[in-house]
């Protein structure tokens, strides 16, 4: 999942940004409210965490703009200012969660999922498909009852797969997905990783299959092995 932080704070931002992205998500950091304007109009996110006090423009009035174009990002504002009419301006404007700072890191990270949960269409905090099960609390996978380990990279792929199971994901929502715009995801390297991932899921009878020049999808294997 692609987030954008919004942040003023240069010590704040480095520490979630890390947080972030050793849980598995492409993150993109600005510190201004111009910046972010911008790249939220330019780049698809699924979540932006949102500072107010902002420079060069107010982290309110990004929100506004956000949802004038109709974007569809999760909104979580982050911020000291918390009275209840500003809560209230802010969730009235189309924000879908306000945490007021300072914050406990765990309930920052079980807000993202929830949030994250709602973007994706779900209401259970687990996602299966035949002998394979996301826990999305834990962001862990098993696989015939046994955990699955997996590099960050695959497991952000095989959770963007099941939760469109049956459905091609294409290419290109691969990379917005798994990449911030310091990263690069190659052609090759996405199929090595569908490859690897297909090794993983065979002995459960399942497997990536390829929909040429679009993408992938999750499906049941079959006795030829086709992909």
């Amino acid at each position: 999942m692609r987030i954008l932080l919004v942040e003023d704070n240069l010590s704040l931002a480095e520490g979630l940004v890390t947080l972030l992205r050793q849980s598995g998500y492409a993150v993109d950091v600005v510190h201004d409210g111009a910046s972010a304007e911008a790249l939220a109009a330019a780049e698809s996110f699924d979540l932006v965490i949102l500072d107010l006090n902002l420079p060069q423009m107010d982290g309110i009035e990004v929100l506004r703009k956000m949802r004038a174009r109709k974007n569809p990002a999760a909104v979580m504002i982050l911020t000291a200012r918390g009275t209840p009419e500003e809560r209230v301006r802010g969730l009235d404007l189309g924000a879908d969660d306000y945490l007021i700072k300072p914050f406990d890191i765990r309930e920052f990270e079980a807000r993202i999922r929830s949030l994250l949960r709602r973007q994706a269409g779900l209401r259970d905090s687990t996602v299966s498909f035949g002998d394979l099960v996301l826990d999305q609390t834990a962001r862990s996978f098993l696989l015939a009852g046994q955990p699955l380990d997996l590099p960050a990279r695959e497991r952000g792929l095989l959770e963007l797969l099941i939760m469109r199971a049956g459905k091609v994901v294409a290419r290109d929502s691969i990379v917005q997905s798994l990449t911030s715009l310091e990263e690069d995801l190659s052609p090759n390297a996405i199929e090595q990783y569908v490859s690897r991932l297909r090794k993983r899921l065979a002995p459960a009878g399942l497997t990536v299959r390829t929909a040429r020049g679009i993408g992938y999808f999750l499906d049941r294997a079959d006795p030829k092995g086709a992909v």
